[in-house]
């Protein structure tokens, strides 16, 4: 979508403008976004991709961006859609919600899914079927946790943590698609594609036992605004409760934490006790819970 114009906005009063710029999105929006940047972790990293890599960093169509302007100019709340992945938003208020559904269903602008914090999504959904007759499903509920005081797991398993190089890329593809398929990704990335991206930054650490075979891995988003995100973290399921999955976690967290990382954040699926309970013993605390609602019908 072009970047807004007048004949583009029906509802001025909205308060909310919209552009495919990266570029001039960031530069009206890049300090409300680092204000929380714990908050604002998925909008930071992502616009902070399209701005290094172009349009085309998620996918062949161009990013829809927004924001929500205050009566005194101040920017009330972002938004980000990189086809096909969710359209995501800051937290809103339930009268900024009402007029986001507004705004997006006179522009008929098109997504398959909606994510933000639990209430506003919430509540966008049900703005949303209020308006247009179309219900969402709650898809996925998340949990955001931020690094308090590192604890590494003793005792640790028998191995050691490396970072992944060029000769792993097979596998770093293999065990990113097997990530996929178990978390229910919806319209993930091309393995081969975030597998050459990983590793042009040293962006994924492997846990290898003592005969220097890989049995877990861990992610992270590179470093924007002092935050950068957990992501993935893999172990295939015939190698998993044995530990790997924390060791090779842990080891990620103090190498982000050495590198001066101010806030290492990660994201779980509320639905799966196992691994948050692993986090919060590693020293990763809750800050607030994400919820995804699809709308098949309005894709």
């Amino acid at each position: 979508m072009a970047p807004d114009t007048p004949a583009a906005r029906p509802d001025d009063a909205s308060g909310w403008h919209f552009t495919s710029d990266t570029h001039a999105f960031l530069a009206r929006v890049e300090d409300f976004l680092g204000s929380r940047p714990d908050l604002h972790t998925v909008h930071l990293t992502v616009t902070g991709q399209l701005r290094q890599r172009g349009a085309s960093a998620y996918g062949d169509a161009p990013p829809f961006l927004g924001h929500l302007t205050r009566p005194d100019g101040s920017v009330a709340a972002a938004l980000l859609h990189t086809p096909p992945y969710a359209l995501r938003t800051t937290r809103l208020t339930d009268d900024e919600t009402e007029s986001l559904a507004a705004r997006l269903h006179g522009l008929g602008h098109l997504f398959s899914a909606f994510a933000a914090e639990r209430e506003t999504a919430r509540a966008f959904a049900a703005a949303w079927e209020r308006r247009t007759g179309t219900p969402g499903t709650l898809r996925d509920l998340e949990r955001l946790y931020r690094l308090d005081e590192l604890t590494v797991p003793a005792p640790a398993p028998a191995g050691r943590a490396r970072l992944a190089g060029p000769a792993d890329r097979e596998l770093l593809i293999r065990w990113h698609d097997g990530f996929v398929a178990d978390a229910g990704v919806q319209g993930a990335r091309n393995g081969a594609d975030w597998a050459d991206f990983r590793l042009s930054y040293g962006g994924v650490t492997l846990w290898e036992t003592p005969d220097g075979t890989p049995v877990s891995m861990a992610g992270v988003t590179p470093t924007v605004a002092g935050q950068a995100r957990i992501a993935p973290v893999y172990t295939p399921p015939r190698l998993r409760g044995r530990g790997y999955a924390g060791a090779v976690t842990a080891e990620v967290s103090r190498a982000a934490l050495a590198r001066g990382v101010g806030r290492v954040l990660l994201f779980t699926d509320l639905a799966n006790p196992t691994s948050n309970a692993l986090y919060r013993r590693i020293g990763y605390r809750p800050v607030a819970d994400w919820a995804v609602y699809a709308f098949e019908e309005a894709a």
